[in-house]
């Protein structure tokens, strides 16, 4: 049972992308609270400060129709990481987002589960150009938006992460 109203669930044919259930916290946690493997997207220092980002993401969804949403494994039921669009105070627009936890990595389910937030995004809530904001040196992240067809626009300055790049998705038009 999803903790918020109106999140969606989504499918792919591995993957179910659903709303955040207290259960998923642990998962999430010990990949928040890791400092190599959260480097990219955001370390929190302490399990209580993984709980507040964890309830933070509730309250996005709440106060903006969207947010992350859970990835779990059709098949084993697992959580195995988050997908979903973040713009918080300070962002400089809504941006596509992606994590896969240990052992999850290198077996396409960031780019399944984020392609379907991105079509998800597009048609039934209207958006028409998504960024995806990629700290210097996250390889990985870098080749998959590349891979999804985004392009570097440019580099700006975030107020979690200091020095971004920002690399823009193709439009609904382009991906029809």
């Amino acid at each position: 049972m999803s903790l918020a109203l109106n999140i969606p669930r989504l499918e792919t044919e591995r993957l179910i992308l659903r709303g955040p259930q207290e259960t998923d916290f642990d998962p999430l946690c010990q990949f928040l609270t890791d400092p190599v493997r959260a480097a990219g997207f955001g370390v929190e220092p302490d399990r209580p400060k993984a709980w507040r980002w964890f309830a933070m993401n509730i309250g996005h969804w709440a106060l903006h129709g969207y947010g992350y949403l859970t990835i779990e494994l059709k098949e084993t039921g697992e959580p195995c990481g988050i997908t979903g669009i973040w713009s918080p105070e300070g962002w400089p627009e809504p941006e596509l987002g992606w994590v896969v936890y240990a052992g999850f990595e290198g077996k396409g389910i960031a780019r399944e589960g984020a392609e379907r937030v991105r079509r998800w995004a597009y048609g039934d809530l209207g958006f028409t150009t998504l960024t995806s904001n990629i700290v210097p040196g996250n390889d990985r992240s870098i080749a998959l938006a590349e891979r999804m067809g985004a392009v570097y626009e440019r580099t700006y300055d975030n107020v979690e992460m200091g020095e971004d790049l920002m690399f823009r998705h193709p439009g609904p038009e382009a991906l029809a």
